[in-house]
């Protein structure tokens, strides 16, 4: 059997590798080819573009590449084209992949598409196209399960990737072994280290005890980072971000799924997010969703400080720091929190459930 497989970020690359693992259990002799990163690549992926050339963020930031997207579209077309798999998979990705979807699916091919679009939150008619042009949509959010049924969409929930993820990796053993670390995650894209990263590090500057060390995302190079960091005493690490939350006693993250990974390892986080300025207006018109992290979504209640625009200044963030990392009530109550999270999550092992219901997919004539 053959797929194709798009990821488009970070995230989607880390729970690609993983559903590759689990196909490859279930056929070791597929053959699987596709666009994704570093850990799709170890899972065996014939990678034909990299994600550190996809990632887009914002409507604004969208225009300005929209030539580079368009190009990207129709390569991807002559791919899939010429690999010509039994079954494409689509993960998360929504502004690219669900293009993705309505070409391949016009095309006679198979669609299963994995984390679904955060139509919940926006861009409702985007169901639609779902129900038209996916054949199964598997979703990792409890709450998306309920949406689309009162929208008449079958959708499969599979439980959180994630949760299976890092409770394996709590398991590994520490390369590192830095004391009294306080974990910068910036964000997976450039736009969002060039914003996020020198209000992080200012906000630090004062915190003299600690050792600063800052998640570089897998898929950027360091240069990005290192004009920030010049003559600093801060570390900065690749493919290791697990580590550093394991030793964390603070996180500042930038909205996603690192903020979900930040509070499994039961870190305290603050969660900072700056978009750009045209962005962010429309967005507020667009946006249906109380708030911006996967923690406060998915527990619908405030658990972690959410500072968004004009509120992410230097005072702001030391202000939450301080409560972070020496109020113990904060700290205790907060990891309450964590772990009524992890059990609304874990519902067994995502990646497997996933893969089975795509391999019946393809064998279903």
């Amino acid at each position: 059997m053959k797929y194709f497989i798009i990821a488009g970020e970070a995230s989607g690359d880390l729970h690609g590798g993983n559903l590759v693992k689990q196909l490859r259990l279930k056929d070791a002799d597929i053959e699987i080819t596709g666009w994704g990163g570093n850990h799709m690549k170890l899972a065996g992926v014939n990678i034909l573009k990299n994600i550190s050339e996809l990632a887009f963020m914002g409507f604004a930031e969208v225009l300005m590449n929209i030539g580079t997207i368009l190009q990207n579209f129709s390569l991807c077309k002559k791919q899939l084209l010429e690999v010509n798999p039994d079954l494409v998979i689509l993960i998360d990705y929504p502004g690219f992949n669900l293009r993705m979807a309505k070409w391949a699916k016009k095309k006679g091919f198979k669609v299963a598409y994995y984390i679904s679009p955060t139509v919940w939150a926006w861009k409702e008619n985007r169901v639609e196209t779902i129900k038209k042009y996916v054949d199964r949509m598997i979703c990792i959010l409890p709450f998306e399960k309920a949406f689309y049924a009162m929208r008449n969409c079958e959708v499969d929930y599979v439980g959180n990737p994630t949760v299976d993820v890092i409770e394996e990796e709590k398991l590994k053993p520490n390369q590192l072994n830095y004391k009294n670390v306080i974990a910068l995650l910036p964000g997976s894209r450039k736009q969002e280290i060039e914003k996020m990263l020198p209000l992080m590090l200012a906000s630090v500057a004062d915190f003299k005890d600690f050792k600063i060390v800052i998640a570089q995302a897998p898929n950027l190079d360091k240069n990005i980072y290192l004009p920030f960091i010049e003559n600093k005493d801060i570390a900065l690490i690749q493919h290791q971000t697990y580590n550093i939350l394991k030793l964390a006693k603070l996180a500042i993250v930038t909205s996603g799924t690192a903020t979900l990974e930040t509070a499994l390892f039961q870190v305290p986080q603050l969660v900072c997010y700056i978009a750009n300025p045209i962005s962010y207006i429309i967005a507020k018109q667009l946006v249906k969703v109380k708030y911006i992290s996967l923690v406060n979504l998915i527990l619908d209640r405030n658990a972690v400080v959410e500072l968004i625009q004009n509120d992410v200044t230097v005072q702001n963030i030391q202000q939450e720091m301080k409560r972070l990392l020496f109020d113990e009530t904060r700290i205790q109550g907060l990891k309450k929190d964590y772990e009524a999270l992890k059990n609304i999550l874990h519902e067994g092992n995502a990646s497997e459930r996933t893969a089975e219901i795509m391999y019946q997919l393809v064998l279903k004539q």
